[in-house]
């Protein structure tokens, strides 16, 4: 069972600020959490009867407790039968050094969870294995990010960095590539196997400063040419859009 102390501390994980302070957060679903299991350590693994791997995972305390319980302890509407909480991980490589031998993502100041955790799940569709976010970027371990990630996060390391610095460093050789109304077409221009693509806020873009860095501006074009069309895309679909294209090159 859960104590109330048990509820209090899962429920305050909510809150960014103890995050941080716990290093810890929470998932939950049978797919979400089944996926996370086999790739972080798990401090609390709680799950009603009907969830029966409950004693084939791992887990530093285990608890089958009642949909009651699962609810009073849940962060979401509708609980789903399996509650976990988890360390957050501490990874170790920079940017440039993924960059030289890989396609990485680079999210400057995305602010909506459900967008990040869109993009991890595009990421892990389309082999990206490393995503460098801006310090004004959504934290991935808020739980509507996690959930939004469908698992996504057990294949893709999302890292937290000063992401001008970095791009402000990265060796010439490397592409930097990011989406702009005035860019080449992506459909057409020539696209690497390596480097890094940036993608911007959903309001405001790319930032000024880390615009000046890019090296290869990208453009993806509306259908028919000219015509009266939304103003933009969501960040989420640009990304699906431009790590698709990247991924077709390599077929």
């Amino acid at each position: 069972m859960l104590s109330k102390n048990d509820i209090k501390n899962i429920k305050s994980l909510e809150q960014k600020k103890f995050r941080e302070e716990k290093r810890l957060f929470v998932a939950e679903g049978h797919k979400l959490v089944g996926d996370l299991l086999s790739k972080f350590d798990c401090v609390l693994l709680a799950a009603t009867p009907d969830w029966k791997p409950l004693g084939s995972f791992r887990a530093e305390r285990k608890e089958e407790i009642t949909p009651d319980e699962l609810k009073r302890a849940s962060l979401l509407r509708s609980p789903q039968d399996v509650l976990a909480v988890f360390r957050i991980p501490d990874y170790s490589t920079d940017m440039a050094t993924e960059a030289a031998k890989s396609l990485i993502l680079a999210l400057d100041d995305i602010q909506d969870p459900g967008n990040l955790g869109t993009i991890v799940r595009i990421a892990d569709w389309f082999g990206i294995k490393d995503i460098f976010c801006s310090s004004g970027t959504a934290d991935i371990y808020n739980p509507k990010a996690v959930q939004a990630t469908m698992g996504a996060l057990a294949r893709v390391r999302v890292h937290y960095t000063d992401l001008l610095k970095d791009i402000s460093h990265m060796p010439s050789g490397i592409p930097v590539y990011g989406t702009f109304l005035d860019g080449e077409t992506i459909y057409s221009t020539t696209l690497s196997e390596n480097g890094v693509i940036i993608m911007g806020n959903e309001g405001n873009g790319i930032s000024r400063e880390i615009a000046a860095k890019v090296n290869r501006r990208l453009f993806i074009p509306n259908w028919p040419a000219g015509a009266a069309t939304s103003e933009s895309l969501n960040v989420a679909v640009a990304t699906a859009i431009t790590c698709s294209e990247f991924r077709r090159r390599s077929f």
